[in-house]
């Protein structure tokens, strides 16, 4: 059974966010200590978090930060603050996803039942993929190159992932949004461009320069 951490500070949101869970047959906890969310997650060891912004003493972003220190946890943001700036920081921060307040359950449902598929069941089955000299490992998420190795974030796998599937061919943006978020219908189109300069950044860190390069207006490809 999922085991789903919901940091809320609205008893009632947290609670019928909980029940909608045991309802479809995960398991959801509510955050007790705002103090203490790293000891509390620690404790409970989630498959996945659901992240307010706006929360006593700390607020979701710093929580975010510290989380993404020590663990690649799924985290979705949920928040009534659902403008592109605090999505995009959202994004930035660590995060998988985010859904606006108020939602429907249904999409609540849908999102984190998605993210955990993705998350959990497509590790399964492992298999390497190359290109320019580097290796995906798609067990561990991890890319070696030159003999150092680098841990992706979920996001950058993803869409490493994609472009290395599609090697030589040009991958428009729709479809790397599919491959991250399976709709892009929830999804602001500026999210796309924070993560793939993300995953640039860490292919730099390593000695992958251009590797992704931009076809503009139409999407990205990976070029060897």
């Amino acid at each position: 059974m999922y085991r789903i951490y919901i940091v809320e500070d609205d008893r009632g949101i947290a609670e019928g966010i909980a029940s909608c869970l045991r309802n479809w047959g995960m398991e959801g906890r509510t955050a007790s200590d705002f103090r203490n969310i790293m000891a509390e997650i620690g404790e409970y060891e989630p498959h996945l978090i659901l992240m307010d912004i706006t929360l006593p003493y700390m607020g979701g972003y710093h929580w975010c930060r510290e989380i993404r220190k020590t663990s690649s946890v799924p985290i979705i943001f949920i928040s009534s603050a659902a403008d592109n700036m605090n999505i995009i920081m959202a994004i930035d921060m660590g995060a998988d996803d985010f859904i606006a307040k108020p939602f429907d359950q249904s999409v609540l449902i849908s999102k984190v039942s998605a993210l955990l598929r993705r998350t959990y069941d497509f590790n399964q089955a492992a298999f390497t993929l190359q290109a320019g000299g580097a290796v995906l490992n798609t067990n561990n998420n991890t890319l070696t190159y030159n003999g150092e190795t680098v841990e992706l974030a979920r996001n950058e796998y993803r869409i490493l992932l994609t472009l290395m599937q599609n090697k030589g061919k040009v991958v428009s943006r729709e479809k790397l949004m599919e491959a991250l978020w399976e709709t892009d219908c929830y999804v602001d189109d500026n999210t796309l461009t924070v993560n793939v300069g993300r995953l640039r950044k860490t292919l730099e860190s390593v000695g992958l320069k251009n590797l992704v390069r931009t076809r503009f207006g139409v999407g990205y490809i990976l070029e060897e």
